[in-house]
């Protein structure tokens, strides 16, 4: 068959936008290297590259021919399928496509495992992460005889109703080389790993003259920032000796500066030839973790070393592909801990966790803590209580939640209110608050942020250090409520709201938006910027403020951590072009709030059904509230989100699982 011919369903499927012109250029590679008359294995090509793109690390053949049963694709697609599922030798035929540990096609650019077909580059990250933990997990670590004294010592009070969750992951961190911790919000991961670091450095102590050397990181900037600031507070109030306290490490880098990224490269300068020096690793976020970076982690981490990961398993997955911390996490709810554990922690820490034993138990789930009581969120909270709902998809719950007036919790339907939406944002949804105690004017949108910088602009011929301190509440006003999108585009998305808001606040006089740069902008750093020390996920406002010859300039203002690795954090101010790749921010992404709260949220979602929007996604807006949160949205697209789960095709749990990958039929 001519080449044309065979690339022909190809071309129909970028027509009908099922591919990108990537995925048709893959395709095309695929042909050209190994003439296929049958098509199969560049439409796979094609098929498994735009997975990627989605964030899934492979492409599942069975799922595959189940969706070309129930969706609408082209017929030629369709015939192609039907080949698969009959002649599947026609694949392992190609020489384009490796089994695994077939040394005659190590450089193949398709792997099919299983049933899992892999662009290799990401078949081999997923085997090295899968090969980097199972190590950790088989490493024996014989629990100190001291531990279940400081055990006691951090958690002097017994909950009585029930396993301290707290304690039980504390326990399990002190015995293996692997610990992931995972909850809800306020459910106290930090509060957790600041009484899990004192516990390891009391312990280490006990037995030699050298501090535990420790590393907190996270995926963003915003997130190091909060965890700094979040664990300089506890590690005051811990329960431990000054030595121990004063070990105990309150910098947190962000994960490209802790490995050392190479600009304009995929490449770190920490590697497993040149690992990183220390003897903890506590990552934050995890959920946020692509599973690119947790190989290249992973492989900067020395033998002897620690990983400890925290992070939400329902939260959205990391923007690239993978579902890392999902996929480690899939079993928590259920616990799935082994006779021997149980017997382990009532011995050790007195938690029974005896209704969370399983016989199916794995490796794996041993190392695995859910913290499960929140400590923000109460039973009477409207926020902790939708949250719960969403993430349960009870969709009677939530509806008769958003029906129900809350102090905390607000539902508006766009629909209804779609030519006054901005304006809704604007004011923080403050209208359906306003007969709430808890109202606060405080959260009046973004209008309070601009008062309070016009209202408390300092003179010109003040000290630096009052525009410093100026600065840094200008920036803590607008942090105190946040508008986030599903979408980029279209009237629900960042490009048009941001536009609108603009518009809205120009008219009451507040900014002056005729220009790209003016006082009271704020922007979004959407690119790691070594050279500033600025990360992707940075928020900053244009502000007037003297330069060094008493001239007032506008410069963008940041709040970053503090030198030496103090609980301070400290503004930089920037030339806004110096500024690379960055946005207007009055609307963001839900992604992008990741690692991220505010006192007041509020979510928009767009009036019809899209890819995006997952259940995962409404769980994560509404999870970034503190202490109120506004939906805006029909409730047609919350009912769509709740049953559009976002599950991301991974052979990851497999390599921890007794049980075989399927093979193809």
């Amino acid at each position: 068959m001519p080449p044309e011919a065979v690339l022909a369903p190809i071309e129909l499927g970028a027509e009908c936008g099922l591919l990108r012109p990537l995925d048709v250029a893959f395709a095309r590679f695929l042909a050209a290297q190994a003439p296929d008359a049958s098509g199969v294995v560049p439409l796979l090509g094609a098929l498994v590259s735009r997975q990627q793109a989605d964030g899934h690390l492979c492409l599942e053949l069975h799922d595959w021919e189940r969706l070309a049963d129930e969706a609408t694709w082209p017929q030629p697609w369709r015939d192609l399928v039907h080949k698969v599922a009959t002649e599947p030798a026609r694949i392992t035929q190609s020489i384009l496509v490796a089994l695994p540990g077939d040394p005659a096609r190590a450089g193949s650019p398709l792997v099919l495992d299983g049933s899992r077909l892999y662009l290799r580059r990401y078949w081999n990250h997923e085997q090295r992460v899968a090969h980097a933990i199972s190590r950790r997990l088989a490493r024996a670590t014989d629990a100190p005889p001291q531990l279940a004294g400081q055990l006691a010592r951090l958690f002097p009070q017994n909950p009585g109703h029930g396993p301290d969750w707290q304690r039980v992951a504390c326990a399990l961190a002190a015995r293996g080389a692997f610990t992931v911790i995972t909850g809800g919000p306020g459910t106290g991961k930090t509060t957790t790993v600041v009484r899990l670091l004192g516990l390891l450095q009391t312990l280490h102590h006990q037995q030699a003259a050298r501090p535990l050397r420790i590393r907190l990181a996270a995926p963003t900037g915003k997130a190091a920032a909060r965890l700094q600031a979040s664990i300089s507070t506890q590690v005051a109030r811990l329960d431990v000796d000054d030595a121990v306290r004063n070990s105990i490490p309150s910098q947190v880098d962000t994960l490209h500066r802790l490995l050392g990224a190479r600009p304009d490269t995929r490449r770190f300068r920490h590697d497993s030839a040149h690992p990183l020096h220390l003897d903890v690793l506590v990552i934050d976020e995890a959920s946020m973790i692509d599973l690119e970076m947790m190989s290249a982690v992973l492989a900067a981490l020395p033998d002897d070393a620690r990983l400890v990961l925290l992070g939400d398993k329902d939260q959205l997955s990391s923007v690239e592909a993978g579902a890392v911390l999902g996929d480690l996490c899939r079993r928590a709810e259920a616990g799935h801990y082994s006779p021997d554990t149980a017997h382990w922690l009532r011995e050790t820490s007195g938690d029974i966790v005896d209704a969370w034993v399983r016989d199916d138990a794995q490796p794996l789930d041993q190392h695995v803590a859910m913290l499960r009581h929140s400590h923000r969120f109460g039973a009477d909270s409207g926020i902790g209580r939708l949250a719960q709902s969403v993430n349960s998809g009870d969709a009677d719950q939530v509806r008769a939640l958003l029906a129900t007036p809350h102090a905390d919790v607000a539902w508006i339907d766009a629909c209804a209110d779609g030519p006054r939406l901005a304006e809704l944002a604007l004011d923080g949804g403050h209208r359906r608050f306003a007969g709430h105690a808890q109202a606060d004017s405080a959260l009046q949108g973004y209008r309070h942020y601009l008062q309070w910088l016009h209202a408390n602009r300092p003179t010109p011929l003040a000290g630096i250090d009052d525009f410093h301190a100026w600065a840094r509440g200008v920036l803590h006003a607008f942090g105190s409520f946040q508008l986030l999108c599903a979408l980029r585009q279209g009237p629900f998305g960042t490009e048009g709201l941001n536009r609108q808001i603009a518009g809205i606040l120009q008219q009451a006089h507040l900014i002056e938006a005729d220009r790209e740069w003016y006082e009271g902008r704020p922007v979004l750093v959407t690119r790691n910027d070594y050279n500033l020390g600025l990360m992707n996920g940075d928020v900053g406002i244009a502000l007037r403020v003297p330069d060094e010859h008493g001239a007032m300039k506008l410069r963008v203002a940041f709040e970053v951590p503090g030198l030496g690795g103090d609980d301070s954090t400290r503004i930089r101010f920037v030339l806004p072009s110096r500024l690379g790749e960055r946005e207007t921010v009055y609307a963001m992404t839900v992604h992008k709030s990741q690692g991220s709260e505010f006192d007041h949220a509020a979510l928009v979602l767009p009036d019809q059904p899209s890819a995006v929007l997952t259940r995962e996604l409404l769980y994560t807006g509404i999870t970034r509230a503190r202490r109120q949160f506004t939906l805006l949205s029909p409730y047609a697209t919350v009912a769509w989100s709740l049953d559009n789960l976002s599950r991301r095709q991974s052979g990851l749990p497999w390599a921890f699982d007794r049980q075989a990958p399927r093979a193809l039929p």
